[in-house]
């Protein structure tokens, strides 16, 4: 006995992608700002780095724009890679990790160890959510 197919595709990883992608970019820029949240709200750190010369406070705007940013390049580098490249998941994860190491160079102009590690937890909460988000599709 074979199965035949209307045609119709269900679910949105093969219908629209797009929106389990913009929702994965949301989730990452929500989940940063709970993190920063929990950081400087419940535990008290002042998350600033030291910018040529002047300190910079990161407040819930810088990290909101930044990670929406980051996520917005990856998903249309992912989607260039999609169209372009043979194997375009596997340079998708060695960039976007690449990216992400290179983004730690940041943290290390903390002010506190604590504001250190209070951004490289933000960083790597962004992350974690883009690398599996984005191309689940």
């Amino acid at each position: 006995m074979t199965e035949t197919t209307t045609g119709i595709t269900t679910g949105i990883t093969t219908r629209r992608p797009w929106v389990r992608r913009s929702a994965s970019v949301a989730g990452a820029a929500g989940a940063a700002l709970g993190v920063w949240a929990l950081i400087t709200q419940v535990g008290g750190t002042d998350l600033a780095s030291n910018a040529g010369g002047s300190v910079r406070h990161i407040g819930p705007a810088e990290v909101l724009v930044s990670s929406l940013l980051a996520g917005l390049i990856g998903w249309a580098w992912l989607a260039w890679l999609e169209r372009r490249a043979a194997r375009p998941y596997r340079i998708w994860n060695s960039t976007a990790t690449a990216a992400f190491a290179a983004s730690l160079t940041g943290p290390l102009g903390a002010v506190s160890v604590q504001a250190g590690l209070g951004l490289a937890a933000l960083h790597a909460t962004v992350y974690a959510i883009l690398i599996f988000g984005l191309p689940r599709t």
